[in-house]
């Protein structure tokens, strides 16, 4: 291999194949992802913890590879701490969003990561940003990344309504995950959701043997019966 090739991870890097999620309500977001990491096909990690703390009251879901994204986190985590040290107030979710897009755009060739930001401020309440893989930057009422994603937009897109309190926010991100979860091999493990609102930040779990279950098919093969038709036709008899 004569040059590098950015588009595939490096050898032995470990990659967040992953389903992350943020969703806005009224007074607040939800945010929430599985917690499998893969390393090929091998599971490097099945209790990750891909919901990272960035500030107070902002949050941010990786997707990608996981030293990438670590690494992202920490530039911003860092940008944010000294910004609230001279600017003596806590930054916007969007300042923290512009943090991360100009990390990832100016690193687009040599980063894998795709990144959701969400939390609360005191300017515009709750919001949500997704950062996808080359550096965009895009406010959404939803947003969802990682390689579970593409098994449910059609969910998303059908069960989503504005107007939404706590409790139906953090149903709808626990259903859509443990879509994304059962048909994503790269995805798994448990669900952690994070509830960010002004007053505090609330932490949920849940484990493997309580996720919600959904149709997911039965063998059918098995089952086959050798079907007999009756064409009313009598054999002709031979003599012997």
């Amino acid at each position: 291999m004569d040059h590098i090739d950015w588009t595939r991870l490096k050898t032995g890097e470990v990659n967040l194949g992953t389903s992350i999620m943020a969703v806005q309500f009224e007074g607040g977001v939800v945010i929430g992802a599985d917690s499998r990491t893969t390393t090929g096909s091998y599971i490097a990690n099945r209790v990750t913890d891909k919901l990272t703390h960035v500030h107070d009251r902002i949050y941010c879901c990786r997707s990608g590879s996981a030293a990438d994204t670590q690494a992202v986190a920490d530039v911003v985590h860092q940008g944010l701490q000294m910004y609230s040290q001279t600017a003596g107030e806590a930054p916007s979710v969007l300042h923290a969003a512009s943090l991360f897009q100009k990390v990832c755009y100016e690193n687009k060739d040599a980063l894998s990561a795709g990144i959701i930001v969400a939390g609360w401020d005191k300017e515009v309440g709750p919001s949500v940003y997704n950062i996808p893989l080359g550096g965009g930057l895009f406010r959404q009422p939803w947003a969802i990344g990682g390689s579970g994603s593409t098994y449910v937009y059609g969910y998303c897109d059908a069960t989503y309504r504005e107007g939404w309190g706590r409790d139906e926010t953090v149903n709808f991100v626990r259903n859509t995950l443990a879509l994304a979860m059962s048909r994503d091999g790269s995805s798994g493990g448990v669900i952690r959701m994070c509830v960010i609102t002004e007053d505090k930040v609330e932490r949920l779990f849940v484990p493997g043997n309580e996720l919600p279950k959904f149709w997911e098919g039965h063998e059918v093969l098995g089952d086959a019966k050798k079907r007999v038709i009756d064409t009313g036709v009598v054999p002709m008899a031979v003599e012997a």
